[in-house]
């Protein structure tokens, strides 16, 4: 089976204002990196829909969607925090970003396609239960994963999420959930600025210090990851991919490279091959500087989809 390519061009009318790091142009990156490595050719195309509000509320309380449904701005911009706002498309591309998440799950649980690679945005790890931050307006991962556990009557999923800051949001939403692992990286002292992330049941977080490279990096994954996950045995992977770990990104310090986020898909398809048939679907999160994002991109894609 061929790997599904999840995007939507109303996911490119979401900005923020000029200079935010967050553009539109991340989209068109990784689409033409894709379309020039020839990965675009073993991955089925979808437009995604839109998420109704009732899988909204699977991840996120149903009075906060109400609000963020109803802030849309008819002009301008609406500020929601000091980073993050709203513009007229912002609510139908957040929709589109979190409707990618469930038709992904749809189209992988019901073997449609291996796997998935939602290119989409604004992205969503930050977005916790009640509240919008750091760019991201609904929790879009959650949302799939919700809809895995909640719909399609899954027990066990995982989320990984090597975005180089921690995924504040997954983590407020999915704590006390024993059907849920997630499993995370961060950089120690970024955005947003947790003073240490405790490991709680169900959660394995490693706070890495400002450039300490591809080798902490490895030894997280391998020594706490890997472990937990064939513990937990998942029915179906999921992953807030995020990029701004990336040396040449300067959102971040941790000093990684493509070769890095290769070796990271490996191992989590490796896992995926033991416990769940190979499901596994991925999510577009960080990473803020053009080339370097599209290459890294390139490089998880690639091993997501089998042409490695």
């Amino acid at each position: 089976m061929l790997a599904a390519y999840i995007t939507h061009a109303d996911c490119t009318r979401h900005e923020m204002g000029a200079q935010h790091p967050e553009c539109p142009e991340r989209l068109a990156a990784i689409h033409d990196h894709l379309l020039i490595k020839g990965l675009l050719d073993y991955m089925l195309p979808y437009d995604a829909p839109l998420a109704t509000p009732e899988q909204l509320g699977r991840a996120h309380s149903s009075l906060y969607v109400s609000e963020i449904l109803a802030a849309s701005p008819s002009e301008g911009y609406h500020a929601v925090d000091p980073d993050t706002n709203m513009n007229p498309h912002t609510v139908t591309a957040a929709l589109r970003a979190a409707g990618a998440a469930v038709q992904a799950t749809d189209l992988v649980l019901n073997r449609e396609v291996a796997a998935a690679f939602c290119c989409v945005r604004p992205p969503g790890h930050h977005a916790a239960y009640r509240q919008a931050m750091g760019f991201c307006f609904f929790n879009n991962a959650a949302v799939g994963v919700r809809h895995a556990l909640d719909v399609h009557g899954l027990s066990r999923v995982a989320l990984i999420d090597f975005d180089v800051h921690h995924g504040n949001g997954s983590e407020d939403i999915f704590q006390g959930d024993e059907r849920v692992l997630m499993c995370s990286i961060y950089e120690k002292g970024l955005y947003p600025f947790p003073e240490e992330v405790p490991n709680r049941p169900g959660m394995v977080h490693v706070g890495l210090p400002s450039r300490s490279g591809r080798d902490a990096f490895r030894e997280a994954v391998t020594q706490h990851w890997l472990p937990a996950l064939d513990a937990f045995a998942p029915e179906l992977i999921y992953i807030s991919a995020g990029f701004d770990a990336h040396r040449d990104d300067d959102m971040g310090n941790l000093a990684l490279l493509e070769a890095d986020y290769e070796w990271v898909t490996q191992q989590l398809m490796a896992v995926a091959q033991r416990h769940c048939q190979g499901r596994v679907i991925s999510c577009l999160e960080g990473g803020y500087v053009l080339s370097p994002l599209a290459r890294s991109a390139g490089a998880h894609v690639k091993v997501l989809i089998g042409a490695d």
